[in-house]
């Protein structure tokens, strides 16, 4: 049979969340019309891709058998379209981490390079944008990449690209406030404040682990002007801010860099293996060439601190 790739992205979709109403909207159908493409994928394929259950949905051994060369199918598939359209479509990269403010940096090295071009639009979270990476709905990713417990994370390759150091930023007339420099060490007698929920928080979670830091429960993601306010009125609070990222005069607030380690945020490109996207190969250099001028790299393990398997990335360059 030939494969019909609507209904092969169906199933991938369906595959991703185990679920066919979200699966649906994602794809902007009807669960009708849903069940329609993977019932006729079915039967080409002469066998059952998913077990449906009162349970919930999980797949058959055919499904699982299928599902990478799926993948493939809808990756060769944009590939091919990207090579036709090739002259008329910018690279597109989608960036998520919006309280660490992610554009500076792909701004900084999209000025700085020649010959480098994207379209940048906004991605949820990792999972999100790893999953329109999945779909071919997008070519590359920018953010912080942590392994995903629940997701195809073989599929995509990544590579650190900046280091950015982080600091405390708590209400202006607390005591810790007027200090010149705090260490981690120093934050335990506080409370973090979360912009989203802990198990969305790869960093802030691990951060609050390793020094021994109680976190406030998080809350829905609500921007950046809702953490600040959280912090500004929760007594004996803190967040973690790049250290670039200027706060507003008469904010109420004071960000003091942290020492004795600094903690580092790690910055990544993120992108299918195969077929990788037509430019991702130029995003690369260009992020190469801007953090050997800006040291964007630098790491000292006894000045820094990094996540385990952040330490591991920086080892591996």
């Amino acid at each position: 049979m030939d494969l019909d790739l609507a209904q092969v992205r169906a199933f991938v979709a369906v595959a991703e969340v185990l679920h066919f109403r979200r699966a649906a909207e994602s794809l902007s159908l009807t669960q009708q019309g849903l069940s329609k493409r993977i019932a006729r994928l079915e039967e080409g394929l002469g066998a059952s891709l998913f077990e449906r259950g009162r349970t919930g949905v999980a797949l058959t051994p055919a499904g699982v058998r299928f599902l990478d060369p799926a993948r493939a199918a809808l990756a060769a598939g944009a590939a091919a379209l990207a090579a036709v359209r090739l002259p008329e479509r910018a690279l597109r990269l989608d960036v998520w981490g919006h309280l660490f403010a992610p554009l500076r940096t792909v701004r900084e090295m999209l000025d700085a390079t020649e010959g480098v071009h994207a379209q940048v639009g906004p991605g949820r979270d990792l999972p999100g944008v790893a999953a329109a990476l999945l779909r071919a709905e997008t070519d590359a990713g920018f953010g912080r990449f942590h392994p995903l417990a629940d997701g195809p994370t073989q599929a995509l390759a990544h590579r650190l690209v900046r280091l950015e150091p982080l600091d405390a930023v708590l209400a202006a007339d607390h005591p810790l406030a007027a200090r010149s420099a705090l260490r981690p060490a120093d934050l335990a007698a506080l409370r973090l404040v979360l912009p989203a929920a802990p198990e969305r928080l790869d960093f802030l979670s691990r951060f609050a682990e390793q020094f021994g830091v109680p976190m406030l429960p998080g809350e829905a993601n609500l921007g950046l002007d809702h953490l600040l306010e959280q912090v500004r009125t929760t007594p004996g609070s803190f967040t973690l801010l790049p250290a670039e990222l200027p706060l507003e005069p008469g904010s109420g607030l004071s960000a003091v860099p942290l020492v004795e380690p600094t903690p580092l945020y790690a910055w990544s490109l993120v992108w299918l293996r195969q077929p990788q996207a037509p430019g991702v190969a130029d995003l690369l250099r260009g992020f190469a060439e801007v953090g050997r001028k800006r040291r964007w790299l630098e790491f000292q393990p006894r000045r820094d601190w990094l996540p385990e398997a952040d330490q591991a990335e920086v080892r591996a360059l």
